[in-house]
C-alpha cells in the first residue's frame, strides 16, 4: 500500500526491513528512489531528530560514483526518511550467501571500489562505521569490471552515527555488527576513520575466504577475539596481497592505510589474480577430515555452531530480510577482553589448534570420547574373559574432561 513521505516522495513498495528501520521502492520528482524509513520510536526521538537534522548537509554532500546518493533527508510527523538513489542490483551479503566467496580478482576489485568510496567520504569528514557486505551494493546495470565484478556501491552513510545517540548508548554502549567492529571500538574508543579500513579489510578477507576472521559463537567472544587474536593466514593469495589484509587488520589504529591508499595498493594487485579461481579453504569450526560433512550434532548444553557470516547481537533473533543489523551491546571489560571472566590472560593458541568452544574443538573431543569409551570397553571385555570370577560396581568407562570454555 502506497504512503506519501514528505510532500515530495510515495513510498510504493517495501523492498526489506531492518532492524533500524524499513526500505522502501519509491517515487519522487525526479523518478524512482529508495527510501529508508526509521522506526517510529526513533522518529519520536527529538534528540536523534535534531541529529538527523545536524547530519543533513554532510550526508547531502557525499558524491561519489561508489557512494550510493543521499538526495534527501525528510523530517515530517512520525516520518524519518533517508531517500536514495536506487540501486538496480543486489547486495553484497546476497552474492556471498549464493557463491560462497569469491575469486580474488573479483574480490578485490569490489573492494577497491568501497575503498574509493571510503576515500571520499573521510576527506569529507564522515566515517561509515557499519562497513559489511549488507551494506555493499551491486550495480548489476554497470559495466563490468575486472573478474566480470560489477561496480559496487557503499550505502546507509550516517545510519548508525545517527542511532549511537548518548540517549541510546551510554559510554558502556557500542554500536555496529561484531564480526566487523575494529578492536578500538570494543574498546570504547571513539570511531575514527581507521575503524572503516579495519570493516573493509574484514570484508575482504570474507569475499576470499567465505568466512570473517574473527566470527563465530557468542558475539562477546567475536569482540575478544578482535582484540586478543591475530588473524589466520589464508593459503593461497599472493603475499603482497595478505600482507595488505594484515597491515588493515591491526590492532593498532595507526598500523593502518587510509582508504585512497588500500584502493591503489589493491588495484596494483589486480594483473597477479586475474584468472585465479576461489580459495579452497577449511571452514572454521570443521575438523581436518569434516570439511565437506554437516556439522556434529550439539550436545546438551552447547551453544549453536555458527560457521560463517555476521553473528546477531541478540541472542535467537532471526536475520532481516535485508540484514540490516544497527544494535547495541555492552563494552567488555577488561578482564573479559583479556580472556576470561576472571580476568586470566589466555595462552596463544598453537598453530593450526582449534579455538576452545568451536565446532571443530567440540568435534575432536567427542571423537576423544569414543575413543576412550571404545577403549575402555575392550579392556573391560579382556579383563572379564581372563578373570570372569571377579565382580566389581562402578562405570567402566573413563569420564571425559570437559574442554568447553563460555564466552563471558
Amino acid at each position: 500500500m502506497a504512503r506519501k513521505i514528505g510532500s515530495r516522495y510515495t513510498a510504493n513498495q517495501i523492498l526489506g526491513r531492518g532492524s533500524a528501520g524499513t526500505v522502501w521502492l519509491g517515487e519522487g520528482p525526479d523518478g524512482p528512489v529508495a527510501i529508508k524509513l526509521l522506526r517510529e520510536d526513533l522518529a519520536s526521538d527529538q534528540e536523534l531528530v535534531g541529529r538527523f537534522v545536524q547530519e543533513r548537509t554532510a550526508l547531502l554532500g557525499l558524491e561519489h560514483p561508489h557512494i550510493v546518493t543521499v538526495r534527501d533527508l525528510v523530517v515530517d510527523g512520525n516520518d524519518l526518511a533517508l531517500v536514495m538513489d536506487l540501486v538496480r542490483g543486489t547486495d553484497l551479503r546476497t552474492r556471498l550467501e549464493r557463491e560462497r566467496r569469491l575469486a580474488p580478482e573479483a574480490a578485490v576489485a569490489i573492494v577497491a571500489d568501497i575503498a574509493d568510496a571510503l576515500a571520499a567520504a573521510h576527506a569529507a569528514g564522515v566515517v561509515h562505521r557499519d562497513v559489511k557486505p549488507e551494506n555493499v551494493l551491486l550495480d548489476m546495470r554497470g559495466p563490468l569490471g575486472p573478474g566480470g565484478s560489477h561496480p559496487a556501491l557503499l550505502t546507509d552513510f550516517g545510519v548508525a552515527k545517527l542511532i549511537d545517540s548518548p540517549k541510546r548508548t551510554r559510554a558502556t554502549k557500542i554500536i555496529g555488527t561484531p564480526d566487523y567492529l575494529a578492536p578500538e571500538i570494543v574498546e570504547g574508543l571513539p570511531p575514527r576513520a581507521a575503524v572503516d579500513i579495519y570493516a573493509l579489510a574484514t570484508v575482504l578477507y570474507e569475499l576470499l575466504a567465505g568466512f570473517t576472521p574473527f566470527g563465530g559463537g557468542h558475539p562477546g567472544a567475536v569482540l575478544r577475539r578482535h582484540v586478543t587474536e591475530t588473524v589466520v593466514p589464508l593459503p593461497g593469495i599472493p603475499e603482497e596481497l595478505w600482507q595488505l589484509l594484515v597491515q588493515c587488520l591491526a590492532k593498532a589504529p595507526a598500523s593502518r592505510l587510509r582508504a585512497s591508499e588500500l584502493a591503489d595498493r589493491l588495484r596494483e594487485q589486480l594483473p597477479l589474480l586475474a584468472g585465479m579461481p576461489p580459495l579452497d579453504v577449511d571452514e572454521p569450526g570443521l575438523a581436518e577430515d569434516e570439511t565437506e560433512e554437516p556439522a556434529p550434532a550439539a550436545e546438551p548444553g552447547d551453544e549453536p555452531v555458527r560457521r560463517r557470516g555476521a553473528v546477531s547481537l541478540v541472542p535467537g533473533a532471526r536475520p532481516d530480510s535485508n540484514r540490516d543489523t544497527h544494535t547495541s551491546m555492552r563494552v567488555p571489560g577488561p578482564d573479559e577482553l583479556a580472556g576470561g571472566a576472571h580476568g586470566t590472560a589466555r595462552a596463544p593458541r598453537p598453530a593450526g589448534a582449534a579455538r576452545p568452544g568451536s565446532a571443530r574443538h567440540r568435534a575432536a573431543v567427542r571423537r576423544r570420547r569414543v575413543t576412550l569409551g571404545v577403549a575402555g570397553v575392550v579392556v573391560a571385555a579382556v579383563v572379564g574373559v581372563g578373570a570372569w570370577w571377579v565382580s566389581a560396581d562402578g562405570d567402566d568407562r573413563p569420564a571425559p574432561a570437559d574442554h568447553r570454555t563460555s564466552a563471558p
